[in-house]
C-alpha cells in the first residue's frame, strides 16, 4: 500500500512534454528541441530521466519521421546496453515501437545493434601515445551481446524484411583481420549466433565467415607457420633456462583465483595463424552444436548445414588453390556420419568426371578424393574400395579414348584431370595397402591386381612422369613389394627424359626441373593450427613409418640441390614447398605446363634408382 500511494520520483527535465516539444519543433521554435537533444546526448544523463524520455518516445514515434532522423540518431547512440536492467527492457520496447511505425529508421536500428558485436573499443596512454583496443575485461560482455540478440529479434518480429536490410550490415561491420583476437572471435561468434533465430541468414553468414577464414589462410602458408613456432620454441627455451621459477608465485594466485588463462602452449607464435586458430574453434564448435540435439546427432539439422557448407565448399573453397585449414570443416561435418562422407566423395566424383567443368576444378576435385580417402580414418575399406572401382574404371575408359590418336602422348593441359585422378589413386593406395590387404592377404591381391595398374602405368599418357614424385616412388615400391606392376624401367626412362633447362640470371645459372607439373596439393595434409587441432586429430590418419623392407626399397640416390631433411618430408606425412623458377626440357612438356613462381605443397624433386 505505501508503494502505491508513493508518488513517482521526480527527475530534472527541461521543455514540457516531448509531444509539445516535438510541435513547437515543427512551427519553427528550436529552444526546446535543442535542450532535449542537449539532456539526450550527457553522458552523466540518469537511468531514470532515460526511463521517463524512452517511455515518452515510445507514445509518440509517430512524430519520429525522416526530419527528425538526427534527433533518432542521438536515441540510437544511448549508452543503453551498460544500464539497468528497467533502462534495457523499455529501450527493447522502443526499438520495436519505432521500427514498426517508422520503417525508415530501420538500416540505423540494424547499425546500432550490429556495432555493438565486438567489445567496446577503450583508449590507453602509453608513452604519450594513445593505443585503442578491444575493452576484454568488461564482465558484462556476454550479457551485452545476449541482450543485442534479443534487440534483433524484437525489430525481425515488427520487420518482416530484416534480415535482407541486416546482411550488408553485417559485411560491412566486419572487423579488419588485424584486429585483436577477441574482437574477430567475439564478431564471429555473435554471426553465428543470428543463424540460430534468422535460418534464412546462414548461408549467407557462412559464406562470410569462410570467406574471411580463407583470407587468413591463404595469407600464413604453412611453411610460415612451422618457421614462426620453431623460432618462438628456440627463444621461449632460451627465456625459460634464465628465468626458471619467476613467475611461479604468479600462476599459483592464477589458479587460486580459478581464472581460466590461454596456455602460452596453446598459442601460435604466428599472429595470423592465432586467429585464425580461434575461429576455427568456433566453427568447429558451432557444426557440433547444430548437429547434435541433447548429445545425440540429429540426421535432419546435420543434412541442412551439410547442404550449405557443401554449397561454400563450392563456391569458395574448391577454387582456392592450396588452403591448408579452413576447408576441414567439411572434413569434420563428414565424420558425424558415413552416409555424408559418401555424399562428399559422390560430389567430388561428379566435379571430376564432368567435361563441362573447368579442367583446373576437376583437378581439385581429384586432389580432395584422394587425400580424404587417405586421411579420414572414419571412411572404412569398404568405400575406400568403392572409390577405388570408380576411379580406376573411369581411368581405364579414359585410356580405352585417349592411348590412341592425336592425343595419345603426355600432356597436362590435355590431361590433366586424368593425371589428378591417377595421382589420387596412387596416393590413396599408398595410405591404404594395409587395410585393403588385411586379412585376407591372398583377396586382397586378388582385389589390387583386378585394378589392373599395369595398364594404367604403361600407357602411353604417362602419369608417372606427371605425378608427383614422392607419391611415385613410394607407389613404385608398394606395388613391386606385391608384384603388381613394375614401375622402375618407365621411372628411369622418364627420369632421362628430364633435361633441365639452363637460365641465366643476375645470380648466375639456375637449373632447375620441375615436379610437379600438375602444381597439385593435398588438401588434408596435416593439420597445425594448436587449439583446433584436438578437434581433427581423433579423425585424421596420419603418415605411419614404413617398415625396413619398405625403406629398402625406398633407397635412392640424393640429387644435388636436394637436402636429405627435405627428401624426408613426405615420409613425416608432409608436403614441403618448392620455391623458385621453375623450368622444363621443351621435349619434355610445352611452355604452358611449367609451374608458377611458388608450387605450393609439391614435394621434392627425388629420383628412384632402377633395382639391381
Amino acid at each position: 500500500e505505501e508503494f502505491l500511494s508513493s508518488p513517482p520520483r521526480k527527475t530534472v527535465r527541461f521543455g514540457g512534454t516531448l509531444s509539445e516539444i516535438l510541435l513547437k519543433y515543427e512551427k519553427g521554435d528550436t529552444t526546446d528541441f535543442e535542450l532535449l537533444k542537449h539532456q539526450l546526448s550527457d553522458p552523466d544523463i540518469k537511468d531514470a530521466q532515460i526511463i521517463n524520455w524512452l517511455h515518452e518516445f515510445r507514445t509518440s514515434v509517430a512524430y519520429l519521421t525522416k526530419e527528425l532522423e538526427q534527433l533518432v540518431n542521438i536515441l540510437l547512440k544511448l549508452p543503453w546496453l551498460t544500464r539497468s536492467r528497467e533502462v534495457v527492457e523499455e529501450y527493447l520496447g522502443f526499438l520495436g515501437n519505432l521500427v514498426s511505425a517508422q520503417t525508415v529508421h530501420l538500416r540505423p536500428c540494424l547499425r546500432m545493434v550490429v556495432s555493438h558485436f565486438v567489445p567496446p573499443r577503450i583508449t590507453v596512454r602509453e608513452d604519450d601515445v594513445d593505443i585503442s583496443d578491444s575493452d576484454d575485461d568488461d564482465e558484462n560482455l556476454s550479457e551485452n551481446f545476449t541482450t543485442c540478440h534479443r534487440a534483433l529479434q524484437t525489430v525481425a518480429r515488427y520487420v518482416p524484411s530484416t534480415p535482407q536490410f541486416l546482411m550488408p550490415i553485417l559485411v560491412e561491420y566486419f572487423p579488419f583481420i588485424n584486429k585483436s583476437e577477441r574482437t574477430l572471435e567475439c564478431y564471429v561468434h555473435n554471426l553465428l549466433r543470428v543463424t540460430v533465430y534468422l535460418p534464412t541468414l546462414r548461408l549467407q553468414i557462412l559464406e562470410l565467415i569462410i570467406e574471411k577464414l580463407l583470407k587468413l589462410d591463404v595469407s600464413t602458408p604453412q611453411q610460415d607457420i612451422e618457421d614462426a613456432e620453431e623460432a618462438a620454441n628456440n627463444s621461449g627455451s632460451e627465456e625459460k633456462s634464465t628465468e626458471e621459477g619467476l613467475f611461479d608465485m604468479e600462476e599459483d594466485e592464477e589458479r587460486k583465483g580459478h581464472k581460466v588463462v590461454s596456455s602460452n602452449s596453446e598459442r601460435m607464435a604466428h599472429p595470423l595463424a592465432e586467429r585464425l586458430d580461434i575461429l576455427m574453434t568456433i566453427l568447429f564448435s558451432y557444426i557440433k552444436d547444430v548437429c547434435h540435439v541433447n548429445g545425440k546427432l540429429d540426421i535432419n539439422n546435420t543434412k541442412d548445414l551439410y547442404r550449405d557448407l557443401v554449397s561454400v565448399f563450392d563456391k569458395l573453397i574448391l577454387p582456392t588453390h592450396a588452403s591448408c585449414h579452413v576447408q576441414y570443416f567439411m572434413f569434420y561435418i563428414c565424420s558425424f556420419k558415413l552416409g555424408l562422407a559418401e555424399a562428399f566423395l559422390d560430389h567430388l566424383w561428379k566435379k571430376l568426371q564432368d567435361p563441362n567443368n573447368p579442367s583446373v576444378i576437376r583437378q581439385t576435385a581429384g586432389s580432395y578424393i584422394g587425400s580424404f580417402l587417405a586421411r579420414a580414418k572414419f571412411i572404412p575399406v569398404v568405400t575406400v574400395k568403392a572409390c577405388l572401382d570408380l576411379l580406376v574404371n573411369w581411368m581405364h575408359k579414359y585410356i580405352d579414348n585417349q592411348d590412341t590418336g592425336a592425343n595419345a602422348y603426355c600432356d597436362v593441359a590435355l590431361h590433366g584431370p586424368f593425371y589428378s585422378t591417377c595421382q589420387a589413386v596412387f596416393y590413396t593406395l599408398v595410405f591404404r595397402h594395409k587395410q585393403l590387404l588385411d586379412g585376407n592377404l591372398r583377396k586382397g591381391l586378388s582385389y589390387l591386381q583386378s585394378l589392373n595398374f599395369e595398364r594404367i602405368v604403361m600407357c602411353q599418357l604417362n602419369p608417372l612422369k606427371i605425378c608427383i614424385p614422392s607419391v611415385v616412388n613410394l607407389f613404385a615400391a608398394i606395388t613391386r613389394k606385391y608384384q603388381l606392376v613394375f614401375c622402375y624401367t618407365i621411372i628411369e626412362r622418364n627420369n632421362r627424359q628430364f633435361i633441365p633447362v639452363v637460365r641465366s640470371g643476375t645470380g648466375g645459372d639456375l637449373v632447375q626441373t620441375c615436379t610437379n607439373p600438375l602444381d597439385s596439393f593435398f588438401p588434408f595434409d596435416p593439420y597445425i593450427l594448436k587449439r583446433s587441432k584436438k578437434t581433427i586429430d581423433p579423425l585424421y590418419q596420419f603418415w605411419e613409418e614404413l617398415s625396413a623392407e619398405d625403406l629398402e626399397n625406398l633407397k635412392k640416390p640424393i640429387k644435388k640441390g636436394t637436402s636429405e631433411d627435405e627428401d624426408d618430408d613426405f615420409l613425416k606425412g608432409e608436403t614441403p614447398q618448392n620455391d623458385g623458377v621453375v623450368g622444363i626440357a621443351p621435349n619434355s612438356y610445352e611452355s604452358n605446363t611449367r609451374s608458377p613462381v611458388s608450387s605450393i605443397g609439391s614435394p621434392p624433386d627425388c629420383y628412384v634408382p632402377f633395382p639391381q
